[in-house]
């Protein structure tokens, strides 16, 4: 004769009784256990394997997609927050700002630093306002960790050419080279997809007469040194980044960004040995 018939238990739970079973495994799950999925439930182990094994989207350049430009509004808060500590903290200004002689004696941190200060209002407003147009569709396009190299590096190669080709005792600051940065790369970005880039040119084209122009109308200095350096920086950077072969994208991107940077030390450390050797002490 039969036994009397088992009631059927949660795997997990013995003591609850259900008689639903997971889709993908068919043992008895309860309703803390469920999950749903495409067709009846799930249990947590099936769901947890499942996602695994689920590809994560990537962008067109290998970059994980985002659902907002997150680095662009946080790089545009960094510069906000820099501005109020510059008006605020006395001598933080001279102490972060880019002289290429106090580059020259160790801090280099100046390089960087400097590319998130601003002499004023109107120039961290326009600044601020270059990087929200264009920042976010790059973001998109690139990924976060992308995008956030490519500003970083033509910030770094804007202020790698102020210390080449500036006066040793200048004072710069900007996010001026990291946004041409983000201008050539919009260009190159767009090329590569194929879109209309004209109006893209025609705004690197306007900010370059503005960065030559306003200088011999007025009293206001501007770094073309710095805006130049970040837009071949950014624009050598997309390059790379849009450009690397499908089979190995990671690798050639990574290898491009080492490869800037490398370079711009190189040329840190030439122009430090010049400046010593002007004065002497080479």
């Amino acid at each position: 004769m039969p036994g009397p018939a088992v009631t059927p238990t949660c795997y997990r739970h013995p003591d609850r009784v259900t008689y639903v079973r997971c889709s993908r495994c068919n043992r008895y799950i309860c309703p803390e256990c469920m999950r749903d999925a495409a067709v009846g439930h799930q249990c947590v182990e099936c769901v947890n394997e499942g996602a695994r094994t689920v590809r994560q989207p990537r962008t067109q350049f290998g970059g994980v997609p985002s659902a907002k430009p997150t680095v662009t509004y946080a790089l545009i808060a960094v510069n906000v927050v820099m501005f109020v500590l510059q008006m605020a903290v006395p001598g933080l200004q001279s102490e972060l700002v880019l002289r290429p002689y106090a580059v020259a004696d160790g801090e280099w941190y100046r390089l960087l630093t400097s590319a998130f200060l601003h002499y004023g209002v109107p120039h961290l407003l326009f600044n601020m306002w270059a990087l929200y147009v264009v920042g976010p569709p790059l973001e998109m396009a690139l990924g976060r960790l992308r995008f956030f190299g490519l500003y970083a590096l033509s910030a770094l190669g804007g202020s790698v050419l102020v210390y080449l080709l500036s006066s040793p005792m200048a004072a710069t600051a900007g996010a001026s080279g990291a946004v041409f940065g983000l201008f050539g790369a919009t260009f190159v970005v767009g090329k590569r997809l194929n879109m209309d880039v004209r109006w893209v040119v025609a705004i690197i084209a306007l900010n370059l007469a503005f960065t030559f122009v306003i200088p011999l109308i007025s009293s206001q200095n501007i770094s073309w040194q710095g805006h130049i350096g970040g837009l071949v920086t950014g624009a050598v950077v997309a390059a790379a980044y849009t450009h690397a072969p499908r089979t190995s994208r990671t690798a050639v991107q990574l290898g491009a960004t080492v490869a800037v940077v490398v370079l711009c030390a190189a040329l840190i450390w030439w122009r430090t040995a010049a400046l010593w050797a002007a004065v002497g002490l080479a």
